[in-house]
C-alpha cells in the first residue's frame, strides 16, 4: 500500500509527461541509452543547474535520468540489491549521515 502523503502525483504526472515527450521528441530510449547518451551525466548536470537555478523542472529530468540508468544501465557493475538505506540522511544541522526518524528520535 502507498502512503499517499509521502508521494507526489504531480511529480510523477511531470515525470510520465517529459518522457512521453521525449519519445516523440528523440525516439525510444534504447536506441540512445547506455549506448549513446550517459545518463549519470546528464543527470549531474541537471542537478547542477537545478542548483544553481531552483528550476524544479530539473528535478524531473534528474529523476527520468536515473529511471534511465536503473532500466539501462551504463555502470560496468550495476547490480540491484536492496540496502536498508543505511547510509542515511544529511541533515542542515550537520554532522554525521544518520538514520534518526524526522520527529529526532532513532
Amino acid at each position: 500500500m502507498i502512503v499517499q502523503s509521502e508521494i507526489n502525483c504531480k511529480f510523477r504526472d511531470r515525470k510520465d509527461q517529459a518522457m512521453t515527450v521525449s519519445y516523440y521528441k528523440y525516439g525510444p530510449i534504447r536506441d540512445a541509452f547506455p549506448h549513446k547518451v550517459d545518463a549519470i551525466a546528464s543527470l549531474k548536470k541537471r542537478l547542477r543547474l537545478y542548483e544553481e537555478t531552483g528550476n524544479a523542472d530539473y528535478l524531473v529530468d534528474i529523476s527520468n535520468f536515473a529511471e534511465i540508468e536503473f532500466t539501462l544501465p551504463a555502470h560496468p557493475n550495476y547490480h540491484d540489491s536492496p540496502t536498508d538505506g543505511g547510509q542515511g540522511r544529511s541533515w542542515h544541522a550537520g554532522g554525521p549521515s544518520t538514520e534518526r526518524r524526522n520527529d529526532g528520535s532513532r
